[in-house]
């Protein structure tokens, strides 16, 4: 007795077909798993013999023998559970096998028979509908999100008995699962914080308008409850709603991760993530025996905010230099490669000194020369160079604090973002991975950040000046394009040159205390 059940694993933000294999011989009772299965896998056994069960169904008898094809790569996690087990009760006749092969099957099993939900059922539907399957069924949890992907039939089912009886045929009431997209991205792009609520900085609030229509990455350095981290966290009601497909990237990889909530379907607003300073590099990039995505891929089209920018060990920033160049990170093991998305804005924050008030009018500061200069030189210059936007932020005086005027709105700000990159958007069309400027790499700088005599001038004076790398001088012609774009200028005039020159010499004057 032979049977074939279609299922799938996750391979980075993808996924593959898995065939289970079944055979069930009259012998003396026995269960083999073979197919290169981890423990969580390994273990289904018990799971899937209590689950049939109590499913007032029969366990088979006989020496049974479970393939996992192919045979060769690892598989991991529950999500074969439910797969298994109809591989086991199609080969001993206890459910039909007419439409197997048309579905992917996908659910891990609990005692009881009830279906828990899994990781990566939106890269399993993708996967489905390029296998040209008629549908997926999976436990009911993940159905929102397995939804998302069109032309195919997702059914969510809560026991193993009524998967059973669903590929019987005798559930009439179960009905393909369907999202309205449309409805998923007006309730949920809502924001519990709002620029309005800010009083004062209005130079700091002016450079964050500027990275958040370039998508430049930005450091915030200021004394403490000088407000660096509820400005950091307003930046997402700022940035341009996602789009469709950059929702459904981002979700992949939530999913994948197993960060998605249960019963959603879709990550509609952009990810903002703040990681403690004690994370480990493999938890910031990705890693582990079988890759997982890190903080940067969870960042993916929004925000990783690093507080306190000096506590993180400098080997776990330093990993950052490669994907803040790339927009990807890739994993390499011994026996597999995996490339994660990782198009992410950087926003740090940090103290001038290790008692924070340098500088701080307001207060004495009680540190050396050198205690300032070692505390900054945690964070190294190759790093510094790839922080387009550099700002300091001065303590809020009384006067600002007391004021009963609300600062401006996070939907006007928004706005005028919004204009910025639809320019970018029309001047960069055609261009392979480039959406706004910070994307452009040195062909599109010389052909979009001309300068004239004046502008060259001033440009050439400060480079010399503050001593800035090649790198930084072509981030400032970035940053100076998106000044000139939120101006709706198409030249690069010498103002919007200053302001982004002015942008660049804060890490300098820090350094050279």
């Amino acid at each position: 007795m032979f049977s074939r059940v279609l299922s799938g694993a996750t391979y980075g933000v993808n996924a593959f077909l898995v065939e289970v294999e079944t055979h069930i011989e009259e012998k003396a009772n026995d269960f083999f798993l073979v197919g290169l299965p981890d423990n969580a896998v390994k273990e289904s056994r018990s799971r899937i013999s209590a689950a049939i069960k109590n499913s007032d169904l029969k366990f088979p008898r006989g020496r049974i023998t479970v393939n996992l094809a192919p045979a060769d790569v690892k598989k991991e996690g529950s999500a074969f559970d439910l797969p298994i087990a109809i591989g086991m009760l199609t080969a001993s006749e206890q459910c039909a096998s007419d439409i197997l092969e048309q579905f992917l099957i996908l659910g891990e099993l609990a005692l009881d028979g009830s279906i828990r939900p899994i990781h990566g059922a939106l890269v399993m539907a993708m996967e489905a509908k390029q296998r040209g399957l008629r549908g997926i069924i999976l436990p009911k949890p993940n159905a929102r999100e397995a939804a998302l992907v069109e032309d195919i039939e997702v059914y969510a089912v809560e026991n193993l008995r009524e998967t059973v009886d669903l590929l019987a045929g005798e559930v009439q009431l179960l009905k393909p699962f369907t999202v309205n997209i449309k409805r998923i991205f007006e309730d949920d792009r809502q924001y519990s914080v709002d620029f309005a609520d800010v009083k004062g900085q209005e130079s700091v609030k002016r450079s964050l308008e500027v990275a958040a229509a370039g998508g430049h990455n930005i450091i915030l350095i200021g004394p403490p409850g000088s407000g660096k981290t509820m400005l950091a966290k307003r930046l997402p009601t700022i940035l341009p709603p996602l789009t469709f497909e950059e929702a459904l990237e981002t979700t992949k990889i939530h999913s994948v991760a197993g960060l998605l909530p249960p019963d959603t379907a879709l990550v509609s607003v952009r990810p903002f993530r703040s990681p403690h300073h004690t994370i480990s590099d493999s938890a910031l990039v990705g890693g582990g025996t079988i890759p997982r995505p890190g903080e940067i891929s969870l960042a993916h089209h929004g925000v990783l905010f690093l507080d306190e920018l000096p506590e993180f060990a400098r080997n776990v920033l330093e990993v950052m230099r490669q994907p803040l160049e790339d927009a990807k990170v890739t994993i390499s093991r011994s026996k597999m490669t995996v490339d994660y998305p990782a198009n992410f804005m950087l926003v740090c924050a940090m103290n001038p000194c290790p008692c924070g008030h340098f500088g701080n009018p307001n207060q004495e500061c009680s540190c050396t020369p050198l205690q300032i200069q070692k505390y900054v030189g945690k964070i190294s210059g190759p790093l510094l160079d790839r922080i387009d936007i550099h700002v300091e932020v001065p303590a809020v005086r009384y006067a600002e604090l007391a004021a009963k005027r609300s600062g401006e709105p996070s939907s006007v700000i928004r706005d005028r973002v919004v204009r910025a990159r639809e320019i970018q958007a029309r001047r960069f069309t055609g261009r392979k991975g480039i959406f706004c400027n910070a994307d452009m790499q040195s062909k599109e700088i010389k052909e979009f950040c001309s300068l004239d005599a004046q502008g060259a001038e001033l440009l050439k004076n400060a480079m010399t000046r503050l001593g800035l790398s090649a790198r930084a001088y072509d981030r400032i012609l970035k940053v100076a394009r998106t000044i000139a774009d939120l101006s709706v200028s198409e030249h690069i005039r010498p103002e919007h040159l200053s302001e982004a020159i002015q942008y660049r010499s804060l890490d300098r004057s820090f350094y050279n205390v």
